[in-house]
């Protein structure tokens, strides 16, 4: 009896032996993959990495992540700009974090509200490589013009409630100014202007009618002897304005780069005028590099 009991004591203490050795080899395992990534990670969204190739960067989500700054002053950093003179920003990166979209309610005694929304489209939401000019005023405030670039990106949100809204995120034609007396770009720096939301529809969009703007039918086709009686559609493609602000909060004054935070108020798609377009918020980072 005595042997079998110290038997099974052994037995016991030999399984603990080799649990314990199981789970310190995985702990070994997760830590080693921890500090392999880790270091990666970092180094892929450091600015540097414009360089990486496309099959370095294909699949991995990366491309819509805006670059950081390394060796940012806060509080000192300056980029001077003499009077009537102009700087060229390039590669200048919006990457969205939060989106805000305005809620009507069916309770009349409640103002509509922003509530949060999720991002549903797939790691394509940033506009990138844009180019803009910053020309210093009289006054010594700048007057911000974008010219080219990646400027827009079609994303779609999901609100709280299940309803998708299509929202063209864009920064096109936008022209911005600060306050007066900076003398060049600061970390106090704020632009705010307006920038140019085009249709999140183009004209050769066809609705479920077989209707468009610039193909498809004039009218619904249920009826085709009596359409000369009924009223044509009629699609709009117009262009509207939304505001964006720029936020300044870290340079580096010996590569010229510049980041910060932005904020724009804009509308959603409207299918050509099919629907009523919904206000939304978009908070982000930004990168640009000054030259």
């Amino acid at each position: 009896m005595g042997y079998r009991i110290l038997n099974q004591s052994l037995n016991r203490t030999l399984i603990r032996s080799a649990i314990s050795s199981t789970i310190k080899s995985i702990l070994v395992v997760c830590v080693s993959l921890v500090f392999i990534l880790v270091p990666f990670s970092g180094r892929a969204i450091a600015a540097v990495d414009r360089t990486m190739s496309y099959d370095q960067i294909r699949g991995t989500g990366l491309a819509n992540q805006c670059p950081e700054i390394l060796g940012a002053s806060r509080g000192r950093g300056i980029i001077p700009i003499e009077s009537g003179k102009s700087l060229q920003i390039t590669e200048m990166c919006l990457q969205p974090t939060t989106f805000f979209v305005k809620e009507e309610t069916a309770n009349k005694r409640r103002k509509a509200e922003f509530v949060a929304s999720k991002l549903v489209t797939r790691a394509t939401s940033s506009i990138d490589y844009v180019k803009a000019i910053v020309t210093a005023q009289p006054d010594g405030s700048l007057k911000l013009e974008e010219k080219e670039g990646l400027d827009y990106q079609p994303i779609t949100v999901q609100m709280p409630g299940g309803e998708r809204v299509a929202i063209l995120f864009s920064m096109k034609g936008y022209t911005a100014t600060t306050q007066a007396g900076l003398g060049g770009i600061t970390t106090s720096t704020d632009f705010e202007g307006e920038t140019d939301i085009p249709t999140y529809r183009g004209a050769n969009f066809i609705d479920p009618k077989g209707r468009g703007l610039a193909i498809g039918y004039d009218a619904a086709e249920a009826l085709p002897a009596k359409r000369d009686t009924y009223e044509k559609s009629t699609k709009d493609d117009s262009t509207s304005k939304g505001k964006m602000a720029l936020q300044i909060s870290k340079i580096n004054s010996i590569t010229g780069e510049i980041a910060g935070t932005f904020e724009t108020e804009q509308n959603s798609g409207t299918d050509l005028g099919a629907i009523e377009p919904k206000e939304v918020i978009i908070r982000g980072i930004f990168y640009g590099k000054v030259s």
